[in-house]
């Protein structure tokens, strides 16, 4: 103000008002009433009646000293209810300024978040986060997932594993070595959530044995584990922040490839991957600098999987975690070890690997859940064809929807038995010429014009042709030649 008036009396209004930082009008108004702020009149007073004068300090005070917790929804839903006469929505906005104000006079102290100082090289952090609200399709199919991240707060590298099942210890040790391994060290420390899921319906000795485990792992790769209070995330927060942009970061990308449908697992993953790395390339500076002040990883990972013994079924199956898995029929009534990955089983008889399995989960409702491979059982159910009418597992025997299209057409053009018989035959023809793919286009065909399959037609279709079979000649050596391997002559 002081300013104002002396640049007014070599300034007009405007300039001396803009050169002292205010407005013309607040120069016009000083300079009819020129009285300092410190001296000048008080603010002015409330200009219509308070509305919550009747109830604020009889009534609502002592809800809120009562429940220090409470909203202001819940006080305005409850003075409503008391007072139903009065239009109390349109005083929500009131209430709550009144509230905030009350509270932070005579609330009760809130706890304080204390922010860290880090070190390069100290620590590691880990956690899971939902992803199935991004809308991500995998052949078609909405993929229910989460994500394992792992992120070193200093120098802000990231690291991210896509998670078929629930939280485990699995797979947070399939997710930590893989970072470990990506980044080319360790930290001095690892922190991780309580792991309460991964604990859930375990026993006490399985939480104990899972708590080793561990506590194994991290020792493997020289690093002191730790972990928060259960329920507190932002003793996390260093992570926790993060996946909000890691999640962010993940949908705009899929929103600039125009679309969230990918072929196939390792594709979504492999894209999860490059919008991860771009992150780090971002920060490289820092993630380089940081590299020195890690631990040198050990010459090998540790496992990253659980160990099970099952026993093959006569149903060429076994169950495991409340999923049905077929294997080959020449396995009944031997006990395999499984080596239990979080998207992957191998099957191992003693020391020899048989084979990999896709990992299953049972449903959300309690039901067990089925992973069917037809080739594993197709010779016996041609023998027993009317077996498929009433399996247990006949929708997942079929490898593709047109498979199943067929089989309930056939039911419906004819009897039940040669519906079974003639779906029998196409899954052999399937298994034997290794056409599943092709017979499946050729089945859909005929489901579009309305007709059933021609087994026969079919099998001529995809057998071998013997006119593109190459002709191979075969000329004998004389065994005189060798001879020169005796003599040591030149041929």
């Amino acid at each position: 103000m002081r300013l104002f008036m002396k640049l007014r009396q070599t300034n007009a209004v405007t300039a001396a008002a803009a050169k002292a930082g205010f407005s013309t009008a607040t120069g016009y108004r000083i300079l009819l009433d020129p009285v300092l702020p410190s001296i000048g009149s008080p603010g002015r007073s409330r200009r219509r009646p308070d509305p919550l004068v009747d109830f604020f300090d009889s009534e609502i005070v002592p809800l809120l000293k009562a429940a220090p917790g409470l909203r202001a929804v819940g006080v305005l839903e409850e003075m409503a209810r008391r007072h139903p006469g009065r239009n109390w929505e349109a005083l929500r906005r009131t209430l709550e300024r009144r509230i905030r104000a009350w509270r932070a006079v005579y609330g009760a102290d809130q706890e304080v978040i204390f922010r860290q100082t880090h070190e390069p090289g100290r620590l590691g952090l880990s956690d899971f986060t939902e992803m199935g609200n991004l809308g991500v399709r995998i052949a078609g199919v909405l993929l229910d997932h989460r994500l394992y991240h792992f992120r070193l707060p200093w120098s802000g590298f990231e690291h991210a594993h896509v998670i078929l099942g629930g939280e485990s210890y699995v797979a947070l040790a399939e997710g930590l070595q893989n970072a470990l391994w990506a980044l080319g060290g360790a930290p001095g420390e690892h922190r991780s959530d309580s792991l309460s899921a991964a604990f859930h319906n375990l026993d006490a000795d399985a939480r104990q044995d899972l708590t080793h485990r561990y506590d194994a792992l991290c020792a493997h790769y020289g690093m002191t584990p730790s972990r928060n209070n259960r329920g507190v995330a932002h003793e996390n927060g260093s992570i926790e922040s993060a996946h909000g942009h890691l999640k962010a970061t993940i949908y705009d990308a899929l929103l600039l490839r125009g679309s969230a449908d990918f072929d196939g697992l390792t594709d979504y993953r492999r894209f999860v991957d490059e919008v991860v790395s771009r992150h780090n390339r971002r920060h490289g500076t820092r993630i380089d600098a940081e590299r020195a002040a890690l631990h040198a990883l050990p010459d090998r990972r540790t496992s990253d999987f659980e160990e099970v013994i099952v026993t093959v079924t006569s149903s060429s199956a076994f169950t495991l975690r409340k999923v049905f898995y077929t294997v080959p029929s020449r396995l009944i009534g031997h006990r395999l070890r499984v080596r239990l990955y979080d998207d992957r089983l191998d099957l191992f008889v003693g020391g020899t690997h048989l084979t990999t399995l896709p990992r299953g989960r049972a449903a959300g409702n309690g039901a067990h859940g089925h992973v069917v491979d037809y080739h594993h059982v197709i010779h016996s159910l041609r023998r027993k064809p009317m077996a498929l009418l009433k399996l247990v597992y006949r929708d997942q025997l079929f490898p593709r929807t047109a498979y199943k299209r067929t089989f309930d057409h056939l039911r419906e053009a004819g009897s039940e038995k040669a519906a079974c018989r003639v779906m029998v035959e196409l899954l052999a023809l399937a298994h034997e010429r290794a056409c599943e793919a092709e017979l499946a286009d050729a089945l859909t065909e005929d489901l579009d014009q309305g007709r059933s399959p021609d087994v026969d037609a079919l099998r001529a279709r995809f057998s071998p042709d013997p006119g593109a079979l190459p002709k191979v000649v075969i000329e004998m050596v004389p065994l005189s030649t060798y001879d020169v391997l005796l003599t040591g002559e030149a041929a």
